[in-house]
C-alpha cells in the first residue's frame, strides 16, 4: 500500500486534567503521524490515554499543549464553527454504542450528516440508499434502530460515517457491543473501506481481532506512546498477542 502524505500529525501533545488539588496528565508529549489511507489501531489498557488521544485526533477535545493537524490544518486553533465544519466534512465517527437516533429510520440516520452539510434532500436520499447498499442493508432502510440487531445498527453507523465522503473514519471501540462473528464482519467492512476507498481508518480498541487488519498498531501506556508496530511485526494467536522476536 502506497501512502503519499500524512493526513494526521500529532506533535508533542499533552493533556492535563485537574482532579481536586492534583494534576493528572492523560497524555505526556505524544508524537504520531498517520499516512493517508492507513488503517491504524490505537491499543492500550483502560486509563492509558488511548481515548484521550483518539478525541484529540477527532477534534472532540483540545490539547493542553502541542498541536494536532488534520490535512495540515491545526485543529486546536479552529473556532467552534470551523471545528464543526471540519468534523462534518472531513471526519466520520463510529461509536461503540452506535449513537443512532431512535425515532429515525436507518436511511434518515445515514442522511442526517448530509442535511447538516446542506445536501439537497433527494440527493441525500439517493446517496443514503447507496451507502446502505454498500453495508448490505438497503432492504432495511425503513427500519428504526430498535428494529435492527446490534450488528445491523453498527452497519448503519458505518454508512452514516461515510455520508459526507470523509478523509478519515474514527472508530471508537466499534466492536465493543457486538458478538464475535458480527464484530469480525464490522472489522472486515472497515478494512475494505480503507483498501477500496482510500479512507484513513483510526480505531481505538481493546479488540485484538482488529490488529489482524491493521497496517500499524500504536500502543499507549500511562499517557505515553510506548511503541508503534507494523502488522508483520506482530504475532497474533487465540491467547493473545506479542511482538515477534
Amino acid at each position: 500500500m502506497a501512502h503519499t502524505s500524512n493526513i494526521v500529525r500529532v506533535l508533542n501533545v499533552t493533556k492535563k486534567f485537574t482532579l481536586g488539588k492534583e494534576e493528572v496528565f492523560a497524555l505526556k508529549g505524544v508524537n504520531l503521524s498517520v499516512p493517508a489511507g492507513e488503517y491504524l489501531s490505537i491499543m492500550g489498557p483502560s486509563g492509558s490515554g488511548k481515548s484521550t488521544l483518539f478525541n484529540m485526533i477527532g477534534g472532540l477535545d483540545k490539547p493542553t499543549s502541542g498541536k494536532v493537524f488534520i490535512e495540515e490544518v491545526d485543529v486546536s486553533q479552529l473556532d467552534a464553527y470551523e471545528l464543526a465544519w471540519l468534523r462534518c466534512r472531513k471526519i466520520g465517527y463510529i461509536f461503540q454504542t452506535f449513537n443512532l437516533i431512535p425515532v429515525m429510520t436507518a436511511l434518515e440516520n445515514v442522511t442526517l450528516p448530509m442535511v447538516f452539510a446542506g445536501v439537497h434532500e433527494d440527493d441525500a436520499a439517493k446517496k443514503g440508499m447507496d451507502l446502505l447498499a454498500l453495508v448490505g442493508l438497503s432492504d432495511r432502510h425503513a427500519h428504526k434502530p430498535s428494529e435492527l440487531s446490534g450488528g445491523q445498527q453498527q452497519r448503519v453507523a458505518v454508512a452514516r460515517a461515510l455520508a459526507n465522503d470523509p478523509s478519515i473514519i474514527l472508530a471508537d471501540e466499534p466492536t465493543g457491543n457486538l458478538d464475535l462473528t458480527t464484530g469480525e464482519e464490522i472489522i472486515t467492512l472497515l478494512k475494505n473501506l480503507s483498501s477500496e476507498r482510500g479512507v484513513t481508518v483510526i480505531s481505538a480498541t481493546h479488540d485484538y481481532k482488529m490488529l489482524s487488519v491493521s497496517d500499524r498498531v500504536v500502543w499507549i501506556r500511562d499517557g505515553s506512546l510506548e511503541r508503534i508496530e507494523k502488522r508483520d511485526e506482530l504475532s497474533i494467536d487465540v491467547g493473545g498477542i506479542s511482538s515477534r522476536e
